[in-house]
């Protein structure tokens, strides 16, 4: 029996390479299709690469041809207008399609947690999470009305060891081994969610051919729940240091840093708990397994072990010394 075909467009990003590989691992046939300029993460070994721009519909349509795969998923769809090329091109062409939107598209502020996929969509904080959810609906008409094999998936915030969750990435470490004092929104006291890409991966593959995720979202997030004080200390315990934490409300950084707003404001100041359920119905025996005390200390390693990576943005930090003087 000849191998099933999946096409990851992208491939080369936080959660698409932790899919790439599990996917090879597994036994699928995958093709990559990105732009080939990544340079962060190794190449998937056993994945063939075609060249494309998810921004551009025709490069994407030239690199596939005419051929067709068991399953797409696509990781760089973020306006309605990329999902509508995707129906097009892949129209009796894929027997599934998975679209990755964003856990932020839930109702911001959240009414009442736990967090289901049925949660109203609604962010008026963020463009990105509203031009998500124009991209769902562009999805769920298609499956209404053409029967196109669409699953949404929205994952919560997922990381890898090359990516700090905190507000500043590097620059805010740096501020903790230099004993400055680190910016945390709010109070330190709201609940957060992070997903390690493998975990997140291990149910993705799982959904690939499943005919019960057709037509329909589900969220992909870990069960564990931390506050940002936590993870804040995490992140300096993996470092060996406490950090000194001085809180400042989520709007004064938003004004001070604006690059920050919508992000924060939008999503990371509000406390969230998903309903992990489906997906576990779905893919039977799933469960996120590593603990962000793991998953710090990957991070810590993989910064310290190549000063290249240990960055520090000399405006953001002096921009979080303004923040802290008038806390």
């Amino acid at each position: 029996m000849a191998a099933q075909r999946v096409l990851i467009i992208g491939g080369n990003g936080i959660i698409s390479s932790s899919v790439s590989r599990l996917a090879v691992e597994r036994g699928w046939e995958v093709t990559l299709l990105n732009r080939g300029r990544s340079s962060t993460r190794p190449p998937v070994e056993g994945a063939e690469v075609i060249i494309g721009d998810a921004d551009d519909a025709a490069t994407i349509a030239s690199a596939v041809g005419s051929r067709s795969f068991d399953v797409v998923a696509n990781f760089r769809a973020f306006v309605p207008e990329q999902v509508a090329a995707d129906v097009e091109l892949f129209s009796g062409r894929t027997g599934q399609y998975l679209f990755i939107s964003s856990a932020s598209a839930y109702q911001k502020p959240i009414a009442q947690l736990p967090i289901v996929e049925s949660t109203p969509l609604a962010n008026p904080f963020w463009q990105y999470s509203r031009d998500k959810i124009a991209c769902e609906e562009v999805l769920v008409a298609a499956y209404r009305e053409r029967g196109f094999p669409a699953t949404i998936v929205r994952p919560s915030h997922t990381y890898d060891a090359t990516l700090i969750p905190l507000e500043g990435g590097w620059t805010t470490l740096q501020r903790m081994l230099d004993g400055k004092p680190v910016v945390v929104h709010g109070d330190g006291t709201s609940w957060w969610t992070l997903t390690h890409a493998r975990d997140f991966a291990r149910a993705f593959v799982g959904l690939f051919g499943n005919p019960h995720a057709l037509g329909g979202p589900v969220h992909i997030t870990g069960d564990e729940s931390l506050t940002w004080d936590e993870i804040t200390r995490l992140l300096g315990r993996a470092l060996g240091v406490e950090p000194r934490i001085v809180h400042v409300a989520s709007e004064a950084i938003a004004r001070e840093v604006p690059a920050m707003g919508p992000g924060l404001v939008g999503d990371k100041a509000h406390s969230v708990l998903f309903d992990n359920t489906r997906i576990k119905q779905f893919v039977p025996g799933w469960v996120a397994t590593t603990p962000f005390a793991e998953g710090a200390r990957e991070i810590a390693e993989w910064y310290l072990a190549d000063p290249a990576r240990q960055s520090v943005d000399s405006e953001l930090d002096a921009a979080f010394d303004r923040l802290v003087a008038r806390a």
